[in-house]
């Protein structure tokens, strides 16, 4: 697939460590030749692992790309507690943990499964009154922050070493993996940092699939042809095919008549071009029979634009 032929799309990397989030984008942006790139959910930069970059239109789904699922590896250092809830922090303390007890650990691992509340960590690039919430860490300062709601939805011990367990974590949007360890760590009695941390899969994205560091640090070469289709960043969806007049309808941001109804009589959908790309994201409205358009994509649609009578 060459350039000329694919204006946006989804390029998985597997992020190297020591690396920001922004790093990678703006080698990715080198690379392709393309302003227009931003990431689907930041990664610490001593975190590896998969990091969705969205290129072109495609930037228009990063909402609901965040918004899915995402499963780390997470290794644990229990009796040890930091400043930043990995083990690069100040140490705030330290105690002797020999041998983790499985049994104990899977069952304090349980009550963190499900609708929990987090604290954000001080050394995260959430906003307070301008700042970002590192750098008042950094400048020594602590502020309050508002407990969050977030979703675990499984945590499996796959396995102890020592004082190290390493787990296995789906989680929602939101959640810090660090704060998980150090909740994890007070809820076994001895403190809990991150140790290492790598993100498996954001959504339908594996890591098994993403571009090497290496191979994006070498230069990027034939980036382009490991570029998935925008489409691929909402696989799960039900989508629809709007022919004709109602696709041009839609494309210029009015709701369209589907024909035959949608079987889902609401909620998003992929909206495809009659047997083509995905020109947006809608909302189906009347039972199924029209779509609202949510999200337009113009990028894999060439030609003259004809508003519609």
């Amino acid at each position: 697939m060459t350039r000329d032929a694919v204006r946006s799309g989804v390029l998985v990397i597997n992020k190297g460590r020591g690396a920001t989030s922004f790093d990678v984008v703006a080698i990715v942006r080198r690379c392709l030749g393309v302003r227009r790139i931003g990431h689907a959910g930041t990664l610490d930069p001593d975190a590896t692992g998969v990091l969705p970059i969205l290129v072109g239109e495609a930037t228009k789904l990063t909402p609901y790309l965040v918004d899915q699922d995402k499963e780390y590896l997470a290794t644990v250092r229990f009796g040890l507690t930091t400043d930043t809830h990995d083990v690069t922090g100040r140490v705030l303390s330290e105690t002797p943990v020999t041998d983790l007890e499985r049994t104990r650990l899977e069952a304090a691992c349980a009550t963190f499964v499900g609708r929990i509340q987090q604290v954000p960590p001080m050394y995260s690039a959430i906003h307070h009154e301008g700042q970002r919430l590192y750098e008042l860490a950094r400048a020594g300062i602590e502020v309050e922050r508002t407990p969050r709601d977030v979703t675990v939805h499984s945590i499996l011990v796959e396995e102890l070493d020592g004082p190290r367990a390493t787990l296995r974590i789906v989680c929602g949007k939101g959640t810090y993996v660090r704060v998980l360890a150090a909740d994890l760590g007070a809820r076994m009695g001895c403190g809990g940092a991150i140790e290492a941390l790598v993100r498996c899969r954001v959504g339908p994205f594996e890591i098994r699939d993403a571009v090497s560091w290496r191979e994006l640090t070498d230069g990027g070469r034939e980036l382009w042809s490991r570029v998935h289709s925008a489409e691929t960043a909402l696989v799960g969806w039900p989508s629809i095919r709007l022919d004709g007049h109602a696709a041009t309808v839609f494309g210029h941001g009015q709701a369209a008549d589907v024909v035959p109804a949608a079987a889902a009589a609401q909620g998003f959908v992929r909206v495809h071009d009659g047997a083509g790309p995905m020109i947006g994201v809608g909302e189906l409205m009347a039972g199924g029979s029209k779509v609202r358009p949510v999200r337009i994509l113009h990028a894999d649609r060439p030609g003259t634009r004809v508003l519609p009578a």
